[in-house]
């Protein structure tokens, strides 16, 4: 049974709101529904409807999402540097964009076995 059946609502769209005026419920008079769940920065970290479909998401502390997933089997992973630009992405389909600062370890000393070994660029 949906809300507005419980509540025994006549008038549609049947909306509920948050504090913040985000939509966290909705549902037509054909009882399809939508729910939604918001953190406190007002970032959606929840979605699901009356099909069965859902996505969650999370967020780092500057609001960037970092991380995606949904009903389908998509996924997503972000990584952001402190300016909030985006240094490394991935998807469930295994497409990767890497923005990260390359390191040049050539002439490093590593030592393997007991062994010293200097690191060479290979060209």
């Amino acid at each position: 049974m949906t809300i507005a059946q419980q509540l025994k609502i006549k008038d549609f769209p049947f909306v509920i709101k948050d504090n913040q005026g985000n939509y966290v419920y909705y549902e037509c008079s054909y009882g399809y529904w939508e729910k939604s769940e918001f953190d406190d920065q007002g970032n959606d970290v929840y979605y699901e409807n009356s099909e069965g479909y859902w996505e969650k998401s999370e967020y780092n502390d500057q609001g960037n999402r970092v991380y995606y997933e949904d009903s389908d089997g998509n996924w997503e992973k972000s990584e952001f540097d402190d300016q909030g630009n985006l240094v490394y992405w991935k998807n469930s389909d295994g497409e990767i964009e890497n923005n990260r600062p390359q390191q040049n370890c050539e002439g490093k000393i590593v030592e393997i076995n007991g062994k010293k070994y200097k690191l060479k660029l290979l060209k």
